[in-house]
């Protein structure tokens, strides 16, 4: 179970929304967002409806000035639960081709350098079999990152990435 309240204006002010679970339009809910607060879960929110655009995650915490951190506008259309799943398995295998095409390699743990581990950050594809991933485009769990959960994902475009680049992969625990 989680909370996430978001609210129009910086420092927790103005009118707030709460929310608890999935929501693929928040845009009739409130106009724009300046702050967050997470009381419980982790969160994916994104800058357009339907769990799709620039997203962000957010874990449990307060954001009292929530586009200076991230850097993004004041567009949360839509946010995404993010199931707590400590003590269960994470398995994902990525691909060097689309369509789970080409050389493949099979990741159980953190990667905090694709390109040191696997000689190879260019992904077109891959097949989350266990857990929930966040894929970072540069190695240390830095720049844009794209939530994965269980699934396939015939191309990155699907993980709603530019490009087929990722550094570095996390498993998303509740910490």
């Amino acid at each position: 179970m989680g909370k996430i309240i978001f609210y129009e204006d910086r420092n927790f002010g103005g009118r707030y929304y709460e929310c608890t679970s999935d929501c693929a339009d928040l845009h009739s809910m409130f106009d724009h967002c300046r702050s967050i607060r997470v009381e419980s879960g982790m969160f994916m929110i994104y800058d357009r409806p339907g769990f799709v655009g620039n997203q962000y995650f957010m874990r449990r915490g307060e954001y009292s000035d929530y586009m200076g951190m991230t850097g993004m506008n004041d567009c949360v259309k839509s946010c995404r639960i993010i199931p707590s799943v400590n003590g269960l398995s994470f398995r994902m295998r990525l691909y060097e081709h689309f369509d789970m095409g080409g050389e493949m390699m099979e990741l159980v743990d953190d990667c905090p350098n694709l390109m040191d581990r696997f000689r190879l950050f260019n992904f077109n594809s891959c097949y989350v079999m266990d857990g929930h991933w966040l894929l970072y485009e540069q190695p240390n769990y830095r720049g844009r990152h794209y939530y994965l959960r269980p699934g396939q994902y015939r191309s990155f475009s699907e993980w709603s990435a530019m490009s087929s680049r990722i550094g570095s992969i996390r498993r998303l625990m509740e910490l």
